[in-house]
């Protein structure tokens, strides 16, 4: 049976305008948390940021949401049945909002909860990936060149794959001078039939010659060709930047962790993949 849950969203009110939300939006997103849902609503704005293991919603608000804890399910009505079976306290009877979610709110335990079917979520689902490691094996090649940087963005794919569930016996490290020879080493690692998915991690920095040109065209034609050809996923986590400043905002900053997002797209990837064979196996 496929869990009914989807996801487990906590609301908070930061402020009373979508400015005074900004700063921890920002923070956020910079520590590799992906936007969501939006909403607006009776002067309330909401503002959903996506992690492997949850949502966090902030609101823009006069007043405090009028549930803890929002719920979201595929099915409001089946939900909402199991709830009147275990006896809680129905607050909100289930019906439509104006954007056409369905939804009700029960209280159990002294807990708000607003369990809700978004409008269009199974249209919009279809087959995707999961952010859950678990038994699955990583491969990560990072060049050592400009390792100041390289080193920032492994840590980011590390994180990004131990919080999807990876345990570190299941994720191999693989370092090269620099990032012409990713392309060549992911192959290696695709072709060994050992691994789920491959990181690719690096750094270019424009000089004054075409040098970075001609490498950055080549590692990522070559990464492509290596994903396209062997069929297996490949995140690209090699950063192409015009200066240091820009490298740096990009490996934790301002611009948030490409090599926590490059973990997090292997980790996607890798179960799309288990599943696009599970659906196509179950067609035949």
């Amino acid at each position: 049976m496929e869990p009914m849950i989807r996801n487990i969203i906590v609301p908070r009110v930061l402020g009373k305008t979508p400015d005074e939300v900004q700063p921890a939006l920002e923070l956020f997103r910079a520590l590799g948390a992906t936007p969501g849902r939006g909403c607006e609503a009776g002067g309330a704005y909401g503002f959903q940021l996506e992690a492997p293991r949850g949502t966090v919603e902030f609101l823009a608000a006069p007043q405090p949401p009028a549930s803890d804890l929002a719920v979201e399910v595929s099915d409001a009505d089946a939900a909402f049945d199991i709830a009147r079976k275990h006896g809680v306290k129905v607050v909100r009877d289930i019906g439509d909002s104006t954007s056409g979610d369905r939804f009700f709110m029960i209280e159990i335990s002294g807990l708000r909860v607003t369990v809700v079917k978004y409008a269009g979520q199974d249209e919009k689902h279809g087959i995707e990936g999961s952010l859950q490691a678990e038994g699955k094996h990583f491969a990560i090649v990072v060049a050592r060149f400009n390792s100041f940087i390289t080193e920032r963005l492994l840590d980011g794919a590390l994180l990004a794959l131990r919080q999807s569930g990876a345990s570190k016996d299941d994720i191999t490290i693989v370092r090269v001078p620099g990032s012409f020879e990713i392309p060549s080493a992911a192959r290696l690692l695709a072709e060994s039939g050992k691994y789920d998915a491959i990181v690719c991690i690096g750094c270019l920095l424009r000089g004054d010659t075409l040098h970075y040109d001609v490498i950055a065209n080549e590692v990522t034609r070559g990464v492509g060709q290596s994903a396209q050809e062997t069929g297996l996923p490949h995140a690209f986590g090699v950063l192409t930047c015009d200066t240091l400043e820009q490298a740096i905002d990009r490996a934790g900053l301002k611009a948030g962790n490409k090599g926590y997002e490059a973990g997090l797209a292997a980790v996607e990837m890798a179960s799309l993949r288990d599943k696009v064979a599970a659906e196509t196996a179950g067609k035949r």
